[in-house]
C-alpha cells in the first residue's frame, strides 16, 4: 500500500495547473445515460473516483473512452443494456448513486445499491428518493438496494428540499430532464458544479431556468441528444493548494483557479494573514507577516465550504491565536483532528465544534488518512512540521487529488510518494 512521505519546513515557489472539478465531473458523466448520443468532457482530471464511475456506466452499456494526448478528453456514449448499478462497484464511492435519476427517466426502472465512499457521516439518501416519489416513482428497499420503477414515466412535480442537498439536487436536476411537464426545485443546492450539470444539461437540450438561484425550473424533454462541454477548474483543490501555500510559506500560482468559485474561503483566508489574488490565468496566492486565528463555520455554498474544514483545521494549527470551527454539514467530519495532534497540535472536538489552540510546533509522525479531505490535510501539516511526516492510507487521497506529491514536489517542498 502506498504512503507519502513528508520532510517539513521548505516554502513552496511557482505553479500548479488545477484541474476539472471532480465533484463536477462525476454527476456529468452521469449525464452521459441521458442519451444515446455522445457526450464529450473536456478537463477531465485523472483520479480513482473517475475511473469508478467510468467502471459503473460500463457495465450499463455506456463506452467511455479517454481521447487526446493527455487523456483529459472523455467520450461517452451508448445505448443503456443493464439497469442495475452493482454493490461492489457502488460501494467504494458515494456518487455512484447519481446514476438513478438518469437510469429511471431513460428506462423507467432501476436497480442501485445504497451508496458507500468516506466515513465522514450518515449522508442518507432520503431526498433523493423523496424527490423521485414525488415525480411518480415506485420505490422499495430491500437487500441493501434501491428498486426504482416508474411505469408511466417520471411526471413534474414541484419539490421542497427541508434543507439544501448536493446529491439530491444534481440526482432530481438529471431526472427532472426527461420527465413529462414541469419541475420546480425550491431550497435546491446552488454549488459551481451544479451550474456546470445544469449547463451542460442545456447544452443537450434540456430547459432548466434558475441556475445559480436557490429555485431550478425544469420543463422535461422527450430526449436529450450529445454536446461537448468543458468541466469547470476544481475550487476545493484551489483552496487546498492556498492552504499549502500559506502554511508552507512562499507563494504559488494556481493556475485555472477562480476567484468567484471559492469568495468565502477567500475573505477567510484574508482574515487569517493569506493573500488570495487573481493573477494573469488564475490566482495568486502568498502569506503575509503572519498567520492569526480565524474562526470559521462550514455552510453550504456560497459559504465556507465542508470539503475545506480540515485543511484550514491544518493552517491554523500553526497560527497565532484560537480558532473555533463548527462543522454543520458532516456530523462525524472531525477524524483528522487526533491525528493532527499526534503531530502537536492542540485541537480539542466538542459535539459539533472543534476548538484549535495555535501556535503549536507541529512535529513530524506517522499518520493515517480517514478520508478524502483529511488525507490531504495531514500532507499540508506535514509542510509545516520538523521531521518526517508518513501519511498512510492514501488510496483516499487518490480519490480527489491528482498525484499530489509531484505538483507539491514541483514547487519545492520535500515529498515523494513511496510504495510497499
Amino acid at each position: 500500500m502506498d504512503r507519502i512521505v513528508i520532510r517539513g519546513g521548505r516554502p513552496l515557489s511557482g505553479e500548479i495547473a488545477i484541474r476539472g472539478a471532480k465533484n463536477a465531473a462525476l454527476p456529468l458523466m452521469a449525464a452521459g445515460l441521458l442519451t444515446d448520443d455522445r457526450l464529450v468532457l473536456g478537463n477531465v482530471p485523472k483520479l480513482a473516483d473517475i475511473e469508478t464511475m467510468a467502471t459503473l456506466l460500463a457495465q450499463h452499456g455506456i463506452a467511455v473512452d479517454r481521447v487526446g494526448n493527455e487523456g483529459r478528453v472523455l467520450s461517452l456514449g451508448g445505448a443503456i443494456t443493464n439497469t442495475e448499478a452493482p454493490y461492489d462497484i457502488v460501494r467504494k464511492m458515494r456518487a455512484s448513486i447519481l446514476v438513478l435519476g438518469p437510469l429511471l427517466a431513460r428506462c423507467r426502472e432501476a436497480r442501485v445499491s445504497l451508496p458507500g465512499g468516506c466515513a465522514i457521516g450518515a449522508r442518507p439518501v432520503d431526498l433523493h428518493l423523496k424527490g423521485l416519489e414525488q415525480m411518480g416513482a415506485e420505490i422499495s428497499l430491500e437487500g441493501g438496494y434501491v428498486n426504482a420503477t416508474a411505469p408511466q414515466g417520471l411526471q413534474g412535480a414541484d419539490i421542497v428540499f427541508p434543507f439544501v442537498s448536493v446529491g439530491a439536487t444534481e440526482n432530481l436536476l438529471m431526472a427532472a430532464s426527461l420527465a413529462q411537464g414541469r419541475t420546480t426545485r425550491a431550497n435546491a443546492a446552488r454549488e459551481p458544479e451544479i451550474c456546470d450539470l445544469a449547463k451542460c444539461l442545456i447544452a443537450m437540450g434540456a430547459k432548466i431556468t434558475g441556475i445559480g438561484s436557490g429555485r431550478l425550473v425544469i420543463e422535461g424533454v422527450p430526449t436529450l441528444h450529445g454536446a461537448d462541454h468543458e468541466i469547470v477548474p476544481d475550487r476545493i483543490e484551489t483552496g487546498t493548494y492556498a492552504c499549502a501555500a500559506a502554511i508552507a510559506g512562499g507563494t504559488l500560482l494556481l493556475r485555472g483557479g477562480r476567484l468567484e468559485h471559492m469568495a468565502a474561503l477567500a475573505s477567510t483566508l484574508s482574515e487569517a494573514g493569506v493573500e488570495v489574488t487573481e493573477a494573469p490565468g488564475g490566482l495568486r496566492v502568498a502569506r503575509l507577516n503572519g498567520l492569526h486565528g480565524t474562526d470559521v463555520q462550514t455552510e453550504p455554498y456560497p459559504g465556507f465550504p465542508t470539503d475545506m474544514q480540515a485543511q484550514f483545521m491544518s493552517l491554523m494549527c500553526v497560527a497565532e491565536g484560537a480558532a473555533m470551527i463548527p462543522e454543520t454539514i458532516f456530523e462525524n467530519r472531525f477524524m483528522h483532528a487526533s491525528e493532527l495532534n499526534r503531530m502537536g497540535a492542540r485541537i480539542n472536538v466538542h459535539g459539533s465544534s472543534a476548538i484549535v489552540r495555535g501556535d503549536a510546533s507541529l512535529q513530524g509522525a506517522p499518520v493515517m488518512a480517514t478520508d478524502l479531505r483529511a488525507s490531504v490535510s495531514l500532507v499540508i501539516a506535514g509542510l509545516a512540521a520538523r521531521g518526517e511526516t508518513v501519511v498512510n492510507r492514501v488510496y483516499h487521497l487518490d480519490r480527489g487529488y491528482e498525484a499530489v506529491e509531484r505538483q507539491l514536489s514541483a514547487c519545492g517542498a520535500d515529498i515523494e510518494r513511496v510504495s510497499d
